[in-house]
């Protein structure tokens, strides 16, 4: 359709403007043109009706895919008026709405008036997404995105502020933003997140997706962040959706109404989903285990959230440790909290936290474990207020060992000695850089394997920046603001220095880096990382299926936040799997929101 733009400013002052339909009030845009103006004569099928308002489908439609054909009437009233299958005429006051400025304007008619039933018992019929509407675009979200999705700086434009036209067969928020106030049906549902406590969930429907991996969840991939994938939110009969489901149940057909509420683009179900077919969350233990010698030693990442000695998921995380990841020899951990916890006393080491992980290793499964760490200092480091989350190392002693220890203090910077060696070992790096400031700091150590070998072989852990402070993927700024991509750069750039240093003085020197690197590989930090540090990822090494590269699950994406990343030396015959422990639960079956890795190594050198 046209957008009628000449007609709005030909009657901008006019008090209403008079026989407009749907299609005119949506327009082409993201805005309506008839924004803050009353019109009248407005005609549409009711097609739902809800506590706060109704949903109209125009009687005269135009063949402009652009354009929706269905808009939500806000009113706490007029449901009592009309019902389901009415044709309806009102007037009203066409308005853009948003509760947060980060959120894209939902276009909505409001104050409505004159309301006419012109006839009832109409049909109504949703409209199939995929067969009676366009395909959902898979990869691209916007014609503001420079750079893809990911693409830096942040937030160089804004939706609100472009208005750009809508193109519904290139772009994600496009294709729903079109299709907002239409009643749907999306076919043979099936899950791709955990809903939140409201019982909000993403979904794909029966219609082409990218990135399915094997559990029927949605893996982001290079450029690609899965526009198809859309929220269920609040059911509009006010019942109340599940909140015990997981990624990849089948959910069936789900009928309701498109809308954008609370930063998303959303179908309100007519009524409650439910279950059809639920999915399994058991994820079988690693296939590998230790050589017990240099030639295939095991190396684990975790992060453990939050863990403290009277953590409640501890137990838990020592079940995975022996039973899912086959005590490995060596592991990376994250989020290693203090003595306390989260008690804010001034106590700053994680003895306890892991001499109580290590003893109910042992206790359970005979196998002893040693543990380093370098406390930071208090409040420094970022993370659950008084809880001075850190990095840290368990250790199989019969397996490894640490190569002439020297413990680094809380101020110690470490640093690439001749040899190569490092100046403390284990020690921390970054420790007055900026980047690093509220930050975890990569803790660096030096291991040399009990059989086999002499040589020695250096680790990283890592655990940078977060994204909290993000905007939505469905969000107003575009690109969406990536919380922390400058710190994470800078932070990514100087560990990468680290590495490359010591490469510098040996080429084939053995390197793993691990941990939350909190970034995904297609975007900038890790670019930097990748190409200054000199090492490789150990996914790619190996070959890993693409969409089996996840360790978390947020919104609609199963994604990487999680890395391991050698020197080239060490790729020869490695090994790599994702221990999907906690993204296939449920909220309440996870242990951590993070997912372990476990590799096999050889670290001989030769």
């Amino acid at each position: 359709m046209k957008t009628f733009a000449s007609l709005a400013a030909a009657l901008g002052a006019a008090t209403s403007i008079a026989a407009v339909s749907i299609a005119e009030i949506n327009g082409n845009k993201f805005l309506s043109p008839f924004q803050d103006k009353d019109v009248t004569g407005v005609t549409g099928l009711v097609t739902a009706v809800a506590k706060d308002g109704i949903y109209l489908r125009s009687t005269k439609p135009d063949d402009d895919p652009a354009t929706s054909e269905g808009l939500f009437v806000y009113s706490s009233t007029i449901g009592g008026q009309v019902k389901k299958g009415d044709i309806i005429s009102l007037n009203g006051l066409v308005k853009e709405y948003r509760s947060n400025k980060d959120y894209i304007y939902l276009t909505e008619l409001t104050k409505p008036s004159k309301v006419v039933v012109v006839s009832s018992g109409n049909q109504v019929k949703p409209l199939v997404i995929g067969v009676d509407t366009l395909q959902p675009p898979n990869k691209e979200y916007s014609s503001l995105d420079k750079g893809g999705i990911f693409g830096v700086p942040n937030a160089v434009a804004t939706i609100s502020e472009a208005n750009p036209v809508l193109d519904p067969t290139a772009y994600g928020l496009d294709f729903w933003e079109s299709l907002v106030g239409e009643l749907v049906t999306i076919q043979n549902a099936y899950l791709v997140s955990r809903p939140n406590k409201y019982g909000d969930v993403w979904v794909r429907g029966n219609y082409t997706v990218t990135g399915i991996n094997g559990h029927g969840g949605l893996t982001m991939l290079e450029g690609d962040a899965n526009p198809e994938a859309i929220v269920v939110g609040s059911p509009i009969d006010g019942s109340k959706n599940p909140t015990d489901t997981k990624m990849g149940d089948y959910m069936g057909d789900i009928t309701g109404v498109v809308y954008n509420g609370f930063g998303t683009y959303r179908v309100l179900p007519l009524n409650a989903i439910k279950t059809i077919t639920p999915s399994s969350p058991d994820f079988p233990a690693v296939s590998f285990s230790s050589s017990g010698n240099c030639r295939g030693i095991t190396v684990a990442d975790y992060n453990a959230e939050n863990l403290a000695p009277n953590s409640t998921h501890l137990p838990s995380v020592v079940d995975q440790i022996i039973h899912k990841l086959r005590t490995p020899d060596l592991i990376f951990l994250q989020e290693v909290q203090d003595n306390s916890g989260p008690t804010n006393d001034g106590v700053t080491s994680a003895n306890v936290t892991l001499s109580t992980l290590t003893q109910g290793i042992e206790q359970k499964s005979g196998v002893k474990y040693s543990f380093v760490e370098v406390a930071p200092v208090d409040g420094q480091d970022g993370g659950e207020p008084g809880g001075n989350i850190r990095c840290a190392y368990l250790y199989r002693p019969d397996v490894v060992e640490l190569h002439k220890p020297n413990p680094g203090s809380s101020t110690d910077e470490n640093q690439v000695v001749d040899g190569p060696g490092i100046k403390y070992n284990p020690g921390r790096i970054g420790i007055t850089d900026a980047n690093f400031e509220a930050t975890r700091k990569p803790l660096v150590a030096m291991w040399k394997p009990v059989k086999g070998t002499n040589k020695v072989f250096f680790t990283v852990n890592v655990h940078f920046s977060s994204k909290g402070g993000s905007t939505g993927l469905h969000g107003d700024p575009r690109p969406p603001v990536n919380k922390g991509v400058e710190k994470r750069t800078g932070q990514m750039e100087l560990t990468a220095k680290f590495i490359a240093d010591i490469l510098a003085k040996d080429p084939k020197a053995r390197i793993i880096t691990a941990g939350d690197f909190n970034e995904f590989t297609q975007v900038q930090p890790l670019k930097t990382f990748t190409s200054k540090s000199g090492l490789v990822d150990l996914d790619e090494v190996v070959g890993l299926a693409e969409a089996e590269r996840y360790t978390y699950l947020f919104d609609q994406n199963s994604e990487a936040l999680d890395h391991m990343y050698v020197s080239k030396g060490l790729g020869k015959g490695a090994q790599v799997e994702h221990l999907h422990l906690n993204t296939w639960q449920d909220f309440e079956g996870q242990t951590s929101d993070h997912d372990p890795s476990v590799a096999k190594l050889n670290v001989c050198g030769c």
